[in-house]
């Protein structure tokens, strides 16, 4: 909410990412910036190149957006790396909007 507050709307999504990254470093919360997704297949995993915006506290993938609205396909994409990364939940942000409980969605994988 902070990086919303002091940033407000229509900036890139890189620059709330480092910010929220300066924030949550600062609150002591362990997390992971661009962290790796591996795919599961058979008995390997296979580095496709999926990131996640961020894992926090090993149990929380959030993804970052700034666009005009979140899509059915912003979902889609967290919901693909909760399942591939067997996390259970996940928390999707769009900064792009007045006010930012207007762009935050939470997704739970059912597993």
């Amino acid at each position: 909410m902070g990086v919303h507050k002091n940033l407000g709307p229509g900036l890139l999504e890189s620059t709330y990412s480092q910010c929220l990254a300066y924030e949550l470093n600062m609150s002591g919360i362990n997390f992971k910036l661009e962290y790796p997704i591996p795919v599961k297949y058979k008995t390997v995993n296979i580095d496709c190149s999926y990131r996640a915006d961020f894992m926090v506290e090993n149990e929380i993938i959030v993804e970052i957006k700034s666009v005009k609205e979140l899509l059915p396909i912003h979902e889609a994409q967290l919901l693909t790396y909760l399942k591939i990364s067997d996390k259970r939940l996940g928390l999707l942000i769009n900064f792009n909007v007045k006010l930012l409980k207007k762009g935050l969605k939470r997704i739970v994988n059912k597993l």
